[in-house]
């Protein structure tokens, strides 16, 4: 059994029509989806990787306030790019947003993304004790099934 789940959509029809939560709470983890340069549902800042990166971390900013945190709880980014030569503008615009408290991060290129106008899209995970679903039960250990792999235990199972 696994702790509740909360989960939260900004309305964008990708989400409904990929199948997707813009965001998913989990524990003390909240983990926000790719986000890009889209506001009222249009691509904005075409052509500018610096101001597209800003305006992704802005929407995922906002996915995070659903639930409380900010991206001063961000413990992980991972951008994606559509020019990697370009990487020092999204990298700019990334350091000015976690200027304080910079977390772990990995930038990659791609080959496109869902938009052509889209030069950059954005995932953050963060990590805010007591957070989200804080009120909801952990599961109880005494339910685990006897055949359960533990990886806090070693294993006792030559087969694995």
């Amino acid at each position: 059994m696994s702790p509740a789940r909360r989960r939260v959509s900004s309305g964008v029809p990708f989400e409904q029509a990929v199948g997707y939560s813009r965001a998913v709470a989990a524990g003390d983890f909240i983990f926000v989806s790719g986000c890009t340069s889209m506001a009222d549902g249009k691509v904005v800042y075409e052509g500018d990787m610096a101001k597209q990166t800003e305006q992704a971390l802005l929407n995922a900013s906002a996915a995070l306030e659903q639930f409380g945190a900010s991206l001063a709880d961000v413990v992980q980014t991972r951008i994606y790019v559509t020019d990697i030569s370009r990487w020092a503008q999204a990298g700019e615009a990334h350091r000015l947003a976690f200027e304080d408290a910079p977390p772990a991060a990995t930038m990659v290129q791609v080959a496109a993304l869902i938009d052509p106008l889209l030069l950059v899209e954005v995932e953050v995970v963060a990590h805010r004790e007591g957070s989200p679903g804080e009120d909801e039960a952990e599961p109880d250990e005494s339910e685990t099934p006897p055949d359960a792999i533990r990886l806090d235990e070693p294993s006792t199972d030559a087969s694995i």
